[in-house]
This record gives structure tokens, C-alpha cells and sequence, in this order.
């Protein structure tokens, strides 16, 4: 039996934070498919594990608990599984790097989609995504992160932050070659930290299964077609 049920799309987007800390920690996890999430979310709430809006929402088996929104999941997943730093100022900042995270793919989506991407709209974005990723650049500088070593916060293994920080820019680069292209311009250091973080044995299995899952989509629908358009993908 696994250990976790995942509810979240059949795509990378949102819940590939959530699978990216779970296959770090060695644990397992049930998929528990569009339908079914889809049945929940039209249904009472009170029928629900957790009352959300939508996914992600993450339910822990053995301890008997549920939980929605992905800053939240990864926060449980972190604080259960051991991956957050030992300081109450570090783990502030590990919750800030995860809800700057949120917020990149939420941008990059439009806000979910209320406008489609266009070749003058993505123009106007660009300066803002770069500073978005000067900031993942310089949270590393003060904590000791070089383009060779080092994690985002210090410490001596990888981390939430650097699992999400690997999971986000790394999921989007792959598929975004201008985005990867802007992030190594940008962000050398924060480039360099998640193809190390991502190449870790358990993160590249996660990586060729969603490949073998999901192809080439992020986060799916007419969003992602608009993005592609503009960044010839």
C-alpha cells in the first residue's frame, strides 16, 4: 500500500512540487486520477478529506490526515519528512522560497489562464521574470551558494527549498528552452543548483516518468498553447 494519495492533474505544473519532495524522501504515493478529483471537487464539501478548492491536495495514510494547497502540502511534507532547516528564520525563508515558486507558475500561467499569452504580452514579462529569478540568485549569494556548491539556504543536504527550487526551474526549462536559456543569463548560480539538485537519483526517476506520463505538457490546456506559440516550443 502506498503511503500517500495524491490528488492532482495528469500534468507536471502544481503537483510536481508535491511528487518531487515525496520521491526525494523515498516515499510512495497513489495517483488518484483526474476523474476522481473531479468527483470530489463537484461533491458536498463535506465529503471531502480536506474542504479545497482545487488540487493539489495530499492525503497521509498512516497518520489519518489530509491537506490542500501546494505551500501547504510541501510545508506538511517538509515538517513530517524531516527536509526543513533547523531554524525558525530558515524555515521562514524556505516558506518564502516555495510561495515565490507559487507565484513564477502561477505568472507564467496568466493567473491560471484569464488571458492568453501574445508576443507583446510576454515582452512586457520578461523583465519581471528575470527579476523573479534574481531573487533565487541572490538568496543563494547570502547564504553561500556558488555556481560548483552549495545549497540555496546552506546546510548540508538538499532541502524543500532546493527541491523546489530544482523542481520548478528545472520542469519549466525543459520544456521553455528560452526560459532555460534566460535563467543561465540570469541566474547562473540558481541554473547550476537545480541540474545538480535535479539529476539526484530519485528526482531524474520522477523527471523520465512524468516524460512517460505526461510528454511534453506543463500545466496543459489553451495557457500552454498560447505559451508555446510565443516562445516557439
Amino acid at each position: 500500500m502506498s503511503d500517500y494519495d495524491l490528488y492532482y492533474w495528469s500534468v507536471p505544473f502544481r503537483g510536481q512540487f508535491v511528487r518531487a519532495v515525496l520521491a526525494y524522501a523515498g516515499k510512495t504515493w497513489t495517483e488518484a486520477g483526474d476523474a476522481a478529483i473531479a468527483r470530489l471537487m463537484k461533491g458536498p464539501v463535506a465529503d471531502m478529506p480536506v474542504p479545497f478548492m482545487g488540487p493539489p491536495m495530499l492525503v497521509d495514510r498512516a497518520a489519518g490526515f489530509a491537506i490542500a494547497e501546494m505551500p501547504a502540502v510541501v510545508l506538511y511534507l517538509g515538517e513530517t519528512l524531516g527536509l526543513m532547516p533547523a531554524t525558525v528564520a530558515l524555515r521562514a525563508l524556505t516558506m518564502k522560497v516555495v510561495n515565490d515558486a507559487n507565484d513564477v507558475i502561477d505568472e507564467l500561467t496568466l493567473d491560471g489562464g484569464r488571458q492568453m499569452w501574445t508576443a507583446e504580452r510576454w515582452a512586457d514579462f520578461v523583465p519581471r521574470l528575470k527579476k523573479w529569478m534574481s531573487f533565487w540568485e541572490e538568496t543563494g549569494r547570502r547564504h553561500g551558494l556558488t555556481a560548483d556548491a552549495g545549497f540555496l539556504l546552506g546546510g548540508e543536504a538538499p532541502g524543500v527549498a532546493d527541491i523546489v527550487t530544482a523542481t520548478l526551474w528545472t520542469t519549466v526549462g525543459e520544456r521553455f528552452g528560452k526560459v532555460q536559456a534566460m535563467l543561465e543569463e540570469t541566474a547562473p548560480m540558481t541554473a547550476a543548483l537545480s541540474r545538480r539538485v535535479a539529476d539526484l537519483p530519485p528526482l531524474a526517476a520522477l523527471a523520465a516518468a512524468s516524460r512517460r506520463d505526461y510528454g511534453e505538457a506543463w500545466c496543459g490546456g489553451q495557457i500552454e498553447a498560447s505559451l508555446r506559440k510565443v516562445l516557439g516550443a
